[in-house]
């Protein structure tokens, strides 16, 4: 059940209408009503419910479409948190997006947000910037900061129940210790479905390109640097209530957002000397940029289809003038490892693997073949496939960059 299920249910809001006309009614905003079938519209009321429910703000203090004093033509904010019941103090202001738009579309956003925020008869401490599962958070509470600051006072997320911001956002488990000693809940990384994945994807090559920054060709490797990063960040050994590194932390400045990537980055790169052979080469703002797209995934846990999937469907839509060559068609794979039926004990290789295909595929069939012996989720059923994959199957791959990709 989401967020926006929940306060369905509790009465908070209702949706009304058939399929492509519905229409979202705020029951606790003076009932006010918008057009769901607008994407923006949907982040909306999905972050509107869990400021209910994750963040434990009371709903009747919480509004949508809020006017802007003094601004003309009329602007309205798109969510206001209150800190007082007659809501007459604004704590939070929240600018919300469709999921996928551009780098410059949300910088827009930002300004926006700021703008409505920092107004002289609409002040509020956190300005909330919002994109589907891409966030920025910047920090008003302190007037030091300046309302032009836009690098110092981002923070890793909105305070909980009027609270300070913590450290981090996202801790394993689902929990974290705050510097009283107490225990807090906190969002732990969790996997996507195939089309979030491939938004994600998309937006962080597209942040990584910027409009021809880059080649299309070298920003995806930079971004398979920076998966492979992210991946190995997931699974280093962490007790619970410790927060993942590969994510953005409060009051840090993009710099050392990216020492802390390039370390983790260099720790890895030891043992795949010979794929990943030199460093990351994006700069600090446009890194951090991708963390805040990426952050939120658990990637290691996203199922394996999905994942295959995914990539296969955007390295077709991004590459086919640059690496057609490298990508067999997926029905043209499937029919042949079928065909083959690789065993167990067989010694497979590709000479020619580009991103790791047939592979992939090879793997996917020896995994269902161990469900034919072993229950899944058995050590059995574990050794039987994984023992495949590191003792007999085998990828050559001459392109330095196709090789990161595989």
């Amino acid at each position: 059940m989401t967020y926006l299920d929940r306060a369905i249910k509790d009465g908070y809001a209702i949706i009304t209408g058939p399929e492509n006309k519905q229409k979202i009614i705020y029951v606790t905003s003076d009932n006010h009503t918008e057009n769901y079938n607008d994407p923006e519209e949907k982040v909306r009321a999905e972050f509107w419910a869990e400021l209910i429910y994750e963040y434990d703000y009371p709903a009747h203090r919480i509004k949508v479409e809020v006017t802007i004093p003094d601004r003309v033509p009329t602007d309205r904010a798109d969510i206001v948190i209150f800190s007082d019941d007659e809501c007459k103090k604004p704590y939070a202001v929240v600018e919300c997006k469709r999921d996928g738009v551009t780098d410059a579309e949300f910088l827009q956003a930002i300004e926006q947000g700021v703008g409505n925020a920092t107004w002289v008869k609409l002040r509020a401490s956190y300005v909330v910037i919002i994109a589907g599962a891409t966030r920025r958070v910047l920090d008003f509470s302190d007037d030091s900061t300046g309302i032009l600051e836009r690098e110092n006072n981002i923070i890793a997320d909105l305070p909980k129940a009027y609270g300070k911001p913590q450290a981090f956002r996202f801790y394993r488990g689902g929990e974290y210790t705050d510097v009283d000693g107490k225990k807090k809940k906190a969002p732990d990384i969790q996997p996507v479905a195939r089309e979030d994945l491939i938004t994600a994807i998309k937006k962080c090559h597209n942040t990584l390109w910027g409009g021809g920054r880059l080649s299309p060709p070298t920003a995806f490797g930079e971004l398979c640097k920076l998966i492979f990063v992210k991946i190995s960040d997931e699974q280093k050994p962490r007790k619970k209530g410790e927060p993942y590194q590969f994510q953005i932390k409060t009051h840090e400045p993009s710099s050392k957002l990216a020492k802390r990537i390039n370390d983790l980055y260099n720790e890895q790169k030891v043992k795949d000397p010979e794929v990943f052979t030199d460093s990351i080469k994006v700069d600090d703002r446009v890194l951090r940029t991708v963390v805040s797209h990426l952050e939120a995934i658990n990637l290691s846990k996203t199922d394996l289809d999905v994942k295959g999937v995914a990539f296969e469907q955007f390295m077709d839509g991004f590459f086919k003038g640059d690496f057609g060559q490298y990508f067999t068609p997926r029905p043209i794979i499937e029919f042949a490892v079928k065909m083959m039926k690789p065993q167990h004990d067989w010694d497979v290789l590709d000479p020619a693997c580009g991103s790791g295909g047939f592979l992939l595929h090879a793997l996917d069939f020896m995994r269902t073949k161990a469900a034919d012996y072993f229950d899944p989720g058995t050590v059995e059923y574990y050794n039987y496939w994984h023992e495949f994959a590191s003792k007999h199957l085998f990828g050559i791959e001459i392109n330095d960059e196709i090789a990161r990709v595989a």
